[in-house]
């Protein structure tokens, strides 16, 4: 369990976060996914702590206790801006630059990050590994049984679904970490600590925008059209990096070798065996910690 969680005024934010390490070590920036939070990395965080990082572990938009610091600013989901709280998260303590770790959400904004930003990110560690996407790319149809895997996203694009996941937050959440890790056997202890995330007054917006985005059917806000643009083109990440993936993630993924061409600078990509799932972090949190320490090495 993480003691205290701080708060920092940071872009259109105030950010919760909780901090781990000496404030003069190397920094750490590590990013939860949907729908999880900070608690992914209750383990990775004070073992990087120890060995003398500076971790950062913030709540996204819409988690935890991040707010929003006006209500006239959109709960908008989409990818690009979640990288811009983040690049503004790191202006507000300081942080020149990091190694940026995450899965799920996270992975894909420390893609976002390395991507459009790659003097802020010393190395990357990104669970499923190169997950940047755009509204043109999301237009063609997959086959049957992978569309079957997104249901949730399909779910969301309507007024049911968003209604469905309001009352049902932690039933819904339940459901998505069985089938995205279903060889690991979580207690009700943990399952609760990190669902009362989901009780942010802004989660169901944030989310359903986030989905609905991806597919079209939800606008982005115009000043950050030309980062989409850029990430429409599906830039290619230059940093150094390590990609790890679960033998039993349960989660739609892409396979490695589907990826390994968008890593131009030193890479290296490891499949974590013993029925690891989507929450590798948490489930793996040792090879999670590895994979930093490895990715800081490779960028020294």
């Amino acid at each position: 369990m993480f003691e205290t969680v701080k708060q920092i005024d940071a872009g259109v934010l105030d950010v919760g976060y909780v901090e781990v390490g000496p404030s003069n070590g190397q920094p750490v920036v590590l990013l939860h996914g949907w729908p999880y939070d900070i608690h992914s990395y209750v383990d990775v965080a004070p073992a990087l702590g120890a060995a003398g990082y500076r971790v950062i572990v913030p709540y996204f938009r819409g988690f935890g206790t991040t707010r929003f610091r006006s209500s006239a600013t959109p709960r908008n989901g989409q990818q690009a801006v979640v990288a811009v709280d983040i690049i503004a998260l790191m202006d507000a303590l300081a942080i020149e630059s990091a190694i940026v770790g995450g899965f799920d959400w996270g992975a894909r904004t420390a893609n976002v990050i390395a991507a459009l930003w790659p003097d802020r990110c010393k190395a990357m560690v990104s669970v499923s590994g190169y997950l940047i996407g755009s509204q043109e790319i999301n237009k063609t149809p997959l086959p049957p049984k992978a569309e079957l895997a997104w249901w949730y996203q399909f779910y969301f694009a309507t007024e049911r679904g968003r209604a469905g996941y309001d009352k049902y937050r932690r039933e819904f959440a339940k459901l998505i970490w069985n089938t995205a890790s279903p060889e690991w056997r979580f207690d009700d202890a943990t399952f609760d600590r990190s669902a009362t995330a989901f009780d942010n007054a802004d989660h169901v917006d944030i989310v359903v925008h986030n989905y609905r985005w991806r597919i079209g059917l939800a606008a982005g806000e115009p000043q950050y059209d030309d980062l989409e643009t850029r990430l429409a083109e599906s830039p290619v990440i230059a940093v150094p990096t390590i990609t790890l993936e679960g033998d039993a993630n349960g989660a739609p993924h892409p396979e490695p070798s589907a990826y390994a061409s968008k890593f131009s600078g030193k890479y290296t990509h490891r499949t974590i065996p013993g029925g690891v799932g989507h929450n590798l972090p948490q489930e793996a949190p040792q090879a999670f910690v590895d994979a930093v320490m490895e990715a800081d090495r490779y960028a020294s």
